[in-house]
């Protein structure tokens, strides 16, 4: 596709304007002139990149591919009603969480009320459920923090990826490009075309650590629920280049058949980007190898309501779904439970119990595949 960009206006004679010729040998400022040869009726390509500096042209050039990609959001409606009202549920939400948006509280709130960074995931998932054949998107990234801008660029390509659409991004950021991974890149500071995804995505080195409660505080504002914490858990958080992106709690059942995990939470800035995943997955595994206090190779179990994260699980073969459940046990029955158990073993009585929630929740054990032996 050749794009020809010409745009003109007035050229001024003022005082200022004759000076500013004067002093920088400028003829005109009247015109601006840009050809480009862009790939767009090619086939086999899914993200195209215009990038380069402001004023050199990239939304000029997007407007001729074709219309902005800019959604109306209603202003007395949360993001998770918002996006695709007439599609699936689970769509909508596996969509917010592909883009790394997965702070649930995050869903339940109109958009302009949002964060910048909550703002830019938003719009993507939006995107990614309306899948046009063809979005062109400007200004990609330029308005959020940088690490925001290229953990949310990478988890929206995977997830653009599968809608099997085309989008061009305008950005003037070259940071992105790396995490994008874009099928072709147009540059319009040297006018030159890149084809092919030749770029890789750069690597993340995710250390765990072995802690206690004490990170507990800075994780617990993205968790969905509001519990107490596990009894005789170890906790875990993973960091990357000695910043906390995520969390978890081990604890046992009883018996010690088996360990049960809880508390995963990931960072917003660091959601998307398969940090929470590997994370977990580490953990368990040193679990099922005997790396525990106990010194005993346990599976582990895994419960969330998170329908992302329940839906990641199940593509891993290291999990296996156990169990489905609509709504939570009957509180009061739980209460009289608890108060029959405190009571026989002489402490106080707990005065509630769990359950009586409408929260579906869906239970995973990792159980890894064992390895066949070399013959």
């Amino acid at each position: 596709m050749k794009i020809r960009v010409n745009h003109r206006c007035s050229d001024f004679d003022s005082y200022r304007a004759e000076r500013v010729k004067s002093l920088f040998n400028v003829d005109s400022g009247a015109n601006f002139q840009l050809d480009a040869k862009l790939p767009i009726e090619d086939e086999g390509w899914q993200i195209g990149v215009i990038v380069g500096p402001s004023g050199s042209g990239k939304t000029s050039i997007g407007k001729q591919i074709g219309e902005m990609y800019k959604p109306a959001w209603p202003a007395s409606m949360p993001i998770v009603d918002a996006i695709a009202p007439g599609g699936d549920f689970a769509a909508v939400t596996a969509a917010l969480a592909a883009v790394g948006l997965g702070s649930v509280p995050s869903w339940l709130r109109p958009f302009q009320v949002l964060s910048n960074g909550e703002q830019f995931r938003a719009t993507l998932a939006r995107l990614v459920c309306e899948a046009p054949p063809l979005a062109v998107v400007d200004e990609f990234s330029s308005v959020v923090d940088r690490q925001i801008a290229r953990i949310g660029a990478g988890a929206f390509a995977k997830a653009w990826r599968r809608t099997g659409g085309k989008a061009v991004l305008l950005s003037c950021h070259y940071d992105i490009l790396d995490w994008l991974q874009p099928d072709w890149v147009f540059d319009t500071a040297t006018g030159q075309l890149e084809r092919g995804c030749l770029r890789r995505r750069p690597s993340l080195e995710l250390e765990i650590h072995k802690t206690d409660w004490r990170y507990w505080p800075l994780f617990e504002p993205h968790h969905y629920l509001k519990l107490p914490h596990m009894i005789a858990a170890t906790c875990y958080v993973g960091t990357i280049d000695g910043e906390p992106v995520a969390h978890l709690a081990v604890s046992t059942r009883p018996g010690l058949v088996e360990a049960r995990a809880c508390r995963l939470v990931v960072m917003p800035e660091w959601q998307g980007a398969g940090v929470g995943m590997r994370f977990l997955n580490a953990i368990c595994d040193a679990w099922r190898r005997g790396e525990n206090r106990y010194n005993k190779p346990l599976p582990t179990l895994f419960h969330t309501s998170h329908p992302g994260l329940a839906e990641a699980l199940r593509r891993d073969r290291r999990w296996t779904q156990v169990s489905a459940r609509l709504f939570g046990d009957h509180k009061m029955r739980c209460r009289d439970s608890m108060r029959k158990s405190a009571q026989a073993k002489g402490i106080s009585e707990s005065s509630s119990g769990y359950g009586g929630h409408l929260r579906a929740v869906q239970g995973f054990r990792y159980l890894v595949e064992d390895t066949p032996c070399a013959s």
